[in-house]
């Protein structure tokens, strides 16, 4: 595989999407909400008296935190723990659907995009492999939707540190597991998404089909979610790295499934 001409591709689709409201609006309006919110919502608990806070219902999940964070919690106030756990815990698989959202939005854009275009035509005539098209279209999806994703985890660890450091003494982020979850899980779960979503717009006729598809991609990060909340699971640094590697696993079988099922001439004959 030819990476200069898989490269060629990611410029060409990056031109196509820059001058595209309609995929650069939810890419960058939902990170720039979680970044800034959920600061803002800390910092109202943080406001909120220490008697009025109550951390009963969170026992499920702080009877599973590690041995040295449940040191830390009997030395501090409610208030401080509540604080605690929705600024590492709570909202940090959250931002994991910021790679998802953002590839996935990209990546509906790739063919399903081009075929409303009318510029597939010329790309898929082209001296180009299956392989090297289907590389390209990745990177146009993976390289501006990690950047998104460590910006917003970069805005969220600073408003997060500014706005705490009063209460703990000290820096909450970034500690091991925002950074293995920001630069481990997110690169492979959005890796995932994009290679399923291309997948998929290489099937569908249009842009709003394929990205309507894409959002049951969703759904598996959000049990993350809620399973997190609920004290069901802790992303502890070997979660993390088990998913890391379960998700590398799948990506690479993505990317050999889409080379394999690759059809130009089907692709055409849909945009005809």
């Amino acid at each position: 595989m030819n990476m200069h001409k898989a490269w060629l591709v990611f410029k060409k689709d990056w031109l196509e999407i820059k001058r595209n409201w309609q995929v650069l609006l939810p890419v960058t309006i939902v990170p720039i909400i979680f970044a800034v919110l959920f600061p803002i919502i800390i910092s109202f608990i943080s406001n909120t008296q220490v008697s009025n806070v109550d951390t009963k219902e969170l026992q499920p999940l702080l009877m599973n935190m590690p041995s040295d964070i449940q040191a830390l919690f009997a030395k501090w106030e409610p208030g401080q723990i509540m604080v605690y756990i929705m600024a590492l815990y709570f909202f940090a698989p959250m931002f994991l659907i910021i790679p998802v959202m953002a590839s996935s939005v990209v990546s509906s854009d790739s063919f399903a995009g081009e075929r409303e275009r009318k510029t597939i035509e010329a790309l898929l005539a082209t001296p180009i492999s299956d392989s090297e098209l289907l590389m390209g279209k990745i990177l146009v999806s993976f390289i501006p939707s990690m950047i998104i994703t460590v910006a917003s985890f970069g805005v969220y660890a600073v408003i997060v540190d500014v706005l705490t450091y009063g209460m703990f003494g000290m820096l909450l982020l970034p500690n091991a597991v925002w950074l293995i979850m920001i630069f481990g899980v997110a690169p492979t779960i959005a890796l995932c998404s994009i290679g399923l979503t291309v997948i998929i717009s290489a099937k569908v006729k249009g842009f709003k089909e394929a990205q309507q598809i894409s959002v049951v991609l969703l759904l598996p990060v959000l049990g993350l979610v809620f399973a997190q909340i609920s004290g069901i699971l802790i992303l502890g640094p070997l979660m993390l790295g088990a998913l890391i590697v379960v998700l590398a696993v799948v990506d690479v079988a993505m990317f050999f499934f889409g080379v394999k099922i690759f059809q130009r001439e089907e692709i055409l004959s849909k945009s005809a």
